[in-house]
């Protein structure tokens, strides 16, 4: 009887190791290990937009409305433009890192910093014309000024927030994710003690608010600098400032373009949805406003596991290990969907009280309600495509990734759902029928993008990315060499990988020349600043016929206030 409860027992735990071997147990250790700190981070960071919001809304519904319409412009004008330049960083730091060419990685970094930070001439360009934007799109103009005070006030703090994101991606690819999540939580605490001072203590209304959360902003940056500095975080990778941070811009900017192609045209999207919403009428503004903060809330669960992917295959890639790789792909997607279904389910049984949270408007809940049937589809194909874009990132391959995300939005998705909408009479519903479209093709297009990818090849590419080269003809000369010597025990054979020279480089190809270094760096640097002249000329003109017509205000009559403003509209549109 013994020997039989033995044998039985036996089998289960063969069974068992057949089921979930264990490389695949202790992938999913890993992948859990990074999923849940990046959770914990990516809420951190999203939370301090939110307090602010939430505090603008007890001063009234003009300035809820002005800071909510600021934060949206400078998400899609300047967040997304950071964390999409940043993500080349995500390809190239993890890579190199899995590759042990360190001294690199900090020279990655410093590339990455720069880089971003000439990307702030541009956002700044767009940022100090908010008040215009929003008026030529028929925004109230007591909110349009509101927004514009609360862009202006937080634009200096765009830099610390673009340090921010390459402190961020820097340790993130490292697999150290703890630090963020400890410096958000203290950045959380004093953006609401900020913001509890500036607006009831101090009674400095919006402005005080937009301070708040730009002092929040350096105190990220500067929180986490320290932390990395203390504890050491920074020791096997940064050797100092080096010239090579000047060389390899175009390397660069291949990935970095289209990563940003790939993260705005999805931001985009939904920023225009609520646009749109509101052109229809207050309660589908309002569903629409409750669903994308639901949408945002439920993306960050299955995100966990997404960016843990992209770190896992990119670090696998390059060591070199395609095996590894393949396997991390595979079980981040698996996670990432097991949570999206998870959500599904929840999102599917609260579907009609959910909305309670927002709002006790009756038509809003109902109309939640209605589209919330197909948010939960909708949710785990998002998820899907968002693992397998994460996985793309981790290999490079984000020029593919634009192709699926631009197409898969603004020529299938975006088309149908604004045609739905409006053609057909069926509002947000209608939308959110189109994103479900967008989202099932981009998930066909990048299942079948890894499916056929091939990974050999792409990891020879990863580790010519690292500035790690395989000296293949030496490493089968001392192979042969080991096997006539004989040197080794019978059943025990060298490992072959650590056989292979290596010789590590900070710079991969032939460097450039100073003169070249400065002509070409230069030009991107007077491309920033060409971007931003216009729209720093348009600004300042904006600024001076409105001062010139709040003068005439105070000296003339009706007519005339009236004829001003005309004037004031019809040539603002021809500057614009």
């Amino acid at each position: 009887m013994a020997e039989q409860s033995l044998s039985s027992y036996s089998s289960n735990n063969h069974y068992k190791r057949c089921l979930f071997p264990e490389e695949v147990k202790k992938e999913v250790k890993e992948l859990s290990a990074l999923a849940l700190p990046v959770l914990l981070s990516y809420i951190m960071v999203y939370l301090i937009s939110f307090v602010s919001t939430v505090f603008c809304g007890h001063l009234g519904s003009t300035e809820l409305d002005g800071v909510a319409l600021a934060i949206a412009i400078l998400n899609v004008s300047s967040v997304a433009v950071g964390y999409g330049l940043a993500s080349a960083c995500d390809t190239l730091i993890s890579q190199t890192f899995g590759s042990g060419n360190l001294q690199r990685v900090g020279v990655i970094v410093q590339r990455g910093l720069i880089i971003l930070l000439l990307a702030c001439f541009p956002c700044w360009a767009i940022l100090i014309n908010t008040e215009s934007i929003l008026l030529l799109v028929k925004q109230n103009p007591d909110v349009a000024k509101l927004s514009q005070m609360y862009v202006k006030i937080f634009m200096p703090a765009l830099p610390a927030l673009f340090v921010f994101i390459i402190e961020s991606t820097y340790l993130q690819n490292q697999g150290i994710i703890w630090p963020l999540v400890i410096t958000g939580a203290i950045a959380n605490v004093l953006n609401a003690l900020s913001n509890y001072v500036f607006l009831f203590v101090l009674d400095l209304g919006v402005p005080g608010s937009a301070a708040a959360n730009t002092v929040s902003q350096y105190l990220m940056a500067i929180v986490l600098f320290i932390y990395i500095r203390c504890r050491g975080l920074h020791k096997d990778t940064w050797y100092g400032w080096s010239m090579e941070c000047l060389q390899e811009w175009d390397t660069f900017f291949h990935l970095a373009i289209p990563g940003l192609l790939m993260l705005c045209a999805e931001w985009w999207t939904y920023e225009l949805g609520a646009f749109l919403a509101g052109l229809i009428s207050p309660v589908e503004l309002g569903a629409q406003s409750i669903i994308y903060e639901l949408a945002n809330v439920a993306y960050m669960f299955p995100i966990g596991f997404s960016v843990a992917g992209c770190v896992r295959v990119g670090n696998a890639m390059g060591a070199g290990d395609t095996a590894q790789a393949k396997l991390s792909a595979k079980l981040a997607m698996a996670c990432a969907v097991s949570v999206a279904v998870c959500l599904a389910i929840i999102v599917g049984f609260t579907k009609d009280v959910i909305s309670y949270i927002f709002s006790n408007d009756e038509q809003i809940r109902a109309r939640v309600a209605t589209v919330m049937v197909l948010y939960a589809p909708f949710h785990l194909l998002d998820a899907t495509a968002a693992a397998a874009g994460s996985i793309v990132r981790g290999l490079g391959k984000q020029k593919l990734g634009a192709v699926g995300n631009v197409f898969g939005y603004y020529a299938v998705g975006f088309p149908i759902g604004v045609s739905l909408m409006f053609a057909a009479k069926m509002g947000i519903f209608g939308l959110w029928t189109g994103l479900l479209i967008c989202v099932f093709f981009q998930s066909v297009f990048f299942i079948t993008l890894l499916s056929k990818l091939n990974w050999e090849k792409a990891t020879e590419e990863a580790q010519i990315r690292a500035g790690v080269h395989m000296n293949e003809k030496d490493d089968a000369d001392r192979v042969q060499q080991y096997e006539d010597v004989g040197s080794y025990e019978e059943g025990t054979y060298p490992d072959t990988q650590s056989l292979i020279q290596k010789s590590s480089v900070c710079t991969v190809g032939k460097p450039l020349s100073l003169g070249a270094l400065l002509l070409r760096q230069g030009l991107t640097l007077a491309a920033m600043l060409l971007l931003s002249t216009p729209s720093a000329a348009l600004s300042w003109r904006y600024s001076r016929v409105r001062l010139q017509w709040e003068k005439e205000i105070t000296k003339t009559g009706y007519l005339e206030v009236h004829l001003t403003i005309y004037l004031y509209r019809d040539q603002l549109v021809v500057l614009s």
